[in-house]
């Protein structure tokens, strides 16, 4: 486990979010390019809550090694129970931030840890504490890809009757 790279690229991330959605507006930020799919303040809630109650908890139990259950977590129930569509993206955004820093925090203690460590997931199987770090990094990933993509529908949507292909649509 190359923990220092890691730390490297998931550091980055709340400062990453704060310069793709600057001087985007409260309608931008909210538009939903269809039915089922989040806006970019939805993406934002999620990562902020998935920060606090996802990775770095899992992470902890599964490194202690005891068997401990997870607890459970719901993204699209709690996009509707906690309004993510009316919350303030700059207050997530911090609120990400300070979660962020906390995790960089914890994990900079984990140098010995034992990433091979397991936890028996119901539907996914056996899950290292290795797997939950990387796809905790690949997390940041996905999403920073997703919210590119809405800038991408942002940009066809407020040029209609025009093309982007010329921007290199192919690269996508």
């Amino acid at each position: 486990m190359n923990l220092t790279s890691i730390l490297a690229r998931m550091q980055p991330a709340p400062a990453a979010l704060k310069a793709l959605v600057a001087g985007l507006s409260d309608d931008d930020l909210r538009w939903r390019p269809s039915e089922g799919q989040w806006s970019i303040v939805e993406v934002l809630c999620h990562l902020a809550d998935e920060e606090l109650e996802d990775f770095r908890v899992r992470l902890e139990l599964t490194l202690r090694g005891d068997g401990s259950p997870w607890p459970p977590i719901n993204p699209p129930q709690a996009a509707l129970e906690r309004n993510y569509l009316g919350q303030q993206a700059r207050d997530v955004l911090d609120r990400f931030a300070a979660e962020r820093a906390a995790s960089i925090a914890w994990l900079k203690t984990l140098s010995g840890a034992n990433w091979s460590a397991e936890h028996h997931h119901a539907s996914l199987g056996v899950l290292r504490a290795g797997d939950l770090l990387a796809s905790w990094a690949a997390h940041d990933a996905l999403h920073l890809k997703q919210i590119a993509k809405r800038l991408l529908q942002l940009a066809q949507r407020d040029a209609p009757g025009f093309g982007t292909a010329y921007a290199g649509d192919w690269l996508a």
